[in-house]
């Protein structure tokens, strides 16, 4: 596969840090041979783990909600630097490198997790399905064994992919988060905007949520234009939430505004739509309820035109996967003679930031994960004569997590997105034809089925993520085995953290309003139609007018998954989205006598104040729905009516207008 060289070099690395190698040259990375600089203490031990532990429960919190996960290593790495002036030394380069390394597992195992995971528990909840609602023990592991096979895959490919190809990929991410740590000199100021921030975004988030102090859904029934959406069968509602609000910051005005166009779509041509028809038809439909004529907006969007939004999500999923089989081809191809020249000398022979795990460690550790995966579909999912059915489960992981997920560190190399969602809808429909080859149906086969993608999309996800650590550490000077080392601890307290916040959220229920889980939605729907399990004729037809949709999106050249969320999320989730990317949009606008640099430093302090208020937000979002599991009501500062009525609503708008200010405002202070 070729690739156009990356040249623009990094401030204070080497020249040649970017660029591909002359005949005879070598890389010489920022913090050389035995320095004798810290690297692996107590300190960014402690530091990586507790990040690890609170970006996933945000992390958890965020994907499940409105589909977005948290790219956590570059709010980690700010963190990192400006944290390290409150102590008597501040922290070496390669000690950021290591806090930076851990804690960035949470992105990876959340993405594999909630992609799948909560496709059980709405299947449980389906009376008749067969299907037992996951334990937390068993979310746990199947997160760590596929967030261990994922860096034991990449792992011999360590060689090929940052000595052979040196300079071949523009690795995007890793290269903001590695400008991040070796400029660091403003680290201090930029920790301490993400921290301020943070805490607003969690009082804010926590003062809606918790509290109830003010509406949390803005519905404009106390104002001209929603008595007018109402009269014609529509609705605009918002969630009131700075998460959602720094989330849309963060992906932009241009991608939001096309998840924006899919829920507008949904909710104002679709719902419209099914409701003129449905007042015409005299008996209920499956899966409604009730006359179509006597629902609501909401509940037509609930019962039929969120199921397009679902086919539209597994249509772009499998179509961008077949899009990307020939490349796909190619990097399986050369990531398999990249095996042949991995780096398998002993640790004492070579200098320390060439020191890698031995290929007989990598061996050891891939038969221990197989059986460990072997023994789980054997006695770990309740089902009694599961021992061909494991052995063939075990040997589809192994497989397709061997084929796949260099192809995800590829993925990020190249573009710096991993398309794990696709691969794992593939793995389903692979494992669950399977399954039914033998014999293996209804709940114990949608159960083994769904637990083989959990293995494998966290083991996508954690490839990819991984590759971006080790460049990180090849960019500095750090020692690769002192990085793979830790990344299993990390692993695994992301997959206990990650595994407690589902089990906390799973309470509101998974493909609910307050939790819709978009991409596990899509996988449970991929699951019903391989095993058969749900007979309606109109939900199918719904699912496949989704599919096409996707289709001619894709011929459009539109980004087909991003519309197709926007269709199966509530609007109310999308339009702060959208709020957000209005901001943004407002913020970086280049005005007259604007210089490179002061639109850069309000880009990247914009950035920062949003990135404070999601995970903030994110993290209230969880303690509020623990504290609900407890008191369903919350501790409520307004009655139900107050909070719901014109005075909790008018507050609502009000408090979210300051917090509009703030981002503005607090952005542009990085003008200077």
């Amino acid at each position: 596969m070729s690739h156009e060289p990356a040249s623009e070099a990094i401030h204070g690395l080497p020249e040649n840090a970017r660029r591909p190698l002359n005949p005879g040259e070598h890389y010489v990375p920022l913090v050389t041979a035995e320095t004798g600089v810290a690297e692996v203490t107590p300190r960014s031990v402690s530091l990586g783990l507790l990040f690890c532990a609170i970006f996933s429960m945000a992390a958890a919190y965020l994907a499940l909600k409105v589909g977005q996960g948290i790219e956590a290593a570059i709010p980690i790495a700010i963190l990192a630097v400006g944290l390290s002036r409150f102590y008597p030394r501040k922290s070496t380069i390669l000690e950021n490198v290591i806090i930076q390394s851990i804690g960035a597992n949470s992105g990876h195992v959340v993405s594999g997790a909630v992609f799948t995971i909560p496709a059980l528990y709405m299947l449980a909840a389906i009376p008749g399905s067969g299907v037992v609602q996951p334990r937390l023990w068993q979310v746990v592991l199947v997160s760590f064994l596929g967030g261990s096979l994922g860096i034991l895959f990449l792992v011999p490919l360590r060689y090929h992919f940052y000595i052979e190809n040196h300079g071949i990929f523009p690795w995007p991410e890793a290269t903001a988060t590695t400008e991040i740590l070796v400029t660091g000199e403003k680290a201090g100021n930029q920790a301490k905007t993400l921290a301020i921030s943070a805490a607003i975004g969690a009082v804010y988030d926590g003062f809606v949520g918790i509290f109830r102090g003010m509406s949390e859904t803005i519905r404009f029934r106390h104002a001209w234009i929603g008595e007018a959406l109402e009269k014609r069968y529509l609705s605009f509602n918002m969630l009131n939430s700075a998460a959602t609000l720094g989330i849309g910051y963060i992906i932009g005005l241009h991608y939001a505004a096309i998840i924006a166009a899919g829920s507008f779509f949904a909710m104002f041509v679709l719902v419209p739509m099914v409701h003129a028809i449905g007042e015409h038809v005299p008996v209920i439909l499956a899966p409604g309820t009730k006359l179509i004529a006597q629902m609501g907006p909401e509940e037509v969007f609930k019962h039929y035109v969120k199921i397009v939004g679902v086919g539209a999500i597994a249509g772009a999923g499998i179509m961008g996967v077949l899009a990307s089989v020939p490349n796909m081809a190619r990097s399986i191809v050369s990531n398999m003679k990249g095996l042949k020249h991995q780096d398998t000398r002993e640790a004492t022979a070579v200098p320390r930031m060439d020191r890698s795990f031995s290929g007989a460690f990598i061996g050891a550790g891939l038969v221990i994960a197989g059986l460990l995966t072997l023994l789980f579909f054997s006695f770990g999912i309740g089902i009694q004569h599961a021992l061909v059915p494991a052995l063939v489960a075990t040997a589809l992981v192994m497989v397709i997590a061997f084929l796949f997920a260099p192809v995800a560190a590829r993925a990020i190399a190249t573009i710096g997105t991993n398309p794990i969602s696709g691969m794992t809808m593939l793995t389903l429909l692979i494992t669950g034809v399977v399954m039914l080859r033998l014999g293996f149906r209804g709940g114990p086969g949608m159960f083994v089925t769904m637990m083989v993608g959990g293995v494998v999309c966290t083991a996508l996800a954690a490839s990819g993520a991984f590759a971006t650590d080790l460049k990180i550490g090849h960019w500095i000077g750090a020692t690769p085995a002192r990085q793979i080392g830790w990344k299993f601890v990390g692993t695994f307290v992301a997959a206990v953290f990650t595994g407690l916040a589902m089990w906390i959220l799973a309470h509101q229920g998974f493909g609910s309003q307050a939790v819709p889980a978009p991409q596990a939605s899509a996988m449970q729907a991929i699951l019903e139609g391989v095993f058969g399990t749900t007979a309606m004729p109109l939900r199918w037809y719904f699912f496949g007018l989704g599919v096409l949709l996707s289709l001619v999106l894709r011929m459009v050249n539109l980004p087909a998954l991003g519309f197709a969320l926007g269709m199966y999320l509530p609007i109310e989730l999308n339009t702060p989205l959208l709020l957000g990317g209005i901001l943004a949009h407002l913020v970086n606008r280049r005005k007259a006598g604007d210089t490179e640099a002061s639109a850069k430093a309000r880009e990247n302090r914009g950035v920062l104040v949003a990135s404070g208020l999601m995970a903030g937000g994110a993290i209230m979002g969880v303690v509020a729905a623990l504290v609900k599991m407890r008191w369903p009501d919350g501790f409520p500062l307004l009655s139900e009516a107050s909070a719901t009525g014109a005075l909790g609503e008018w507050i609502a708008i009000v408090a979210l207008a300051a917090l509009c200010t703030y981002v503005v405002v607090g952005s542009r202070k990085g003008e200077a």
